[in-house]
């Protein structure tokens, strides 16, 4: 065998198809492409359209429910509450309601109300007026020796 004779095997090198390049290729005028219209054009994918079957996202039954009304409270830790209190960011000695935590810079907003929750470990003789907590944390500040005052929910709307 010389240098001359050497070649891939059958098969296995493929030309690659030159579509829309001229009538003597098979795939010239329109590139296998159909008669105008937006799948004609380039940069087209029509997502989630299945030829006419029904598509997937159709298919699967929808489910569960989205309140429409549904109450969001920012999220307070003690522990971070805490933290706070030792930096100086906020006096122990006033009572914390929400817009001192807005002022610390502890919470951005209040969007509904301020919850606390038990996260952390608070050790400063506090009061706290929020609009919620969880059962665990009202335990955590009353036995830190200070208060927890949850305002009073309106009736159900």
């Amino acid at each position: 065998m010389k240098l001359n004779e050497l070649r891939d095997n059958d098969g296995a090198a493929h030309r690659r198809k030159r579509v829309a390049r001229g009538p003597g290729s098979g795939k010239g005028k329109m590139g296998g492409r159909g008669i105008k219209g937006q799948k004609a054009r380039s940069g087209v994918a029509i997502n989630g359209y299945e030829g006419g079957q029904m598509p997937l996202y159709q298919r699967l039954p929808k489910r569960g429910f989205n309140k429409p009304n549904r109450k969001s409270y920012a999220v307070v830790n003690l522990g971070l509450i805490q933290k706070f209190l030792d930096a100086g960011k906020i006096d122990a000695g006033q009572p914390i309601t929400e817009d001192v935590l807005v002022a610390s810079g502890l919470v951005r907003r209040k969007l509904d109300g301020v919850r606390v929750l038990a996260k952390g470990d608070l050790t400063t003789k506090v009061t706290l007026e929020v609009t919620g907590a969880s059962r665990a944390a009202v335990e955590a500040v009353e036995k830190a020796g200070g208060a927890l005052k949850v305002a009073a929910r309106p009736a159900a709307e």
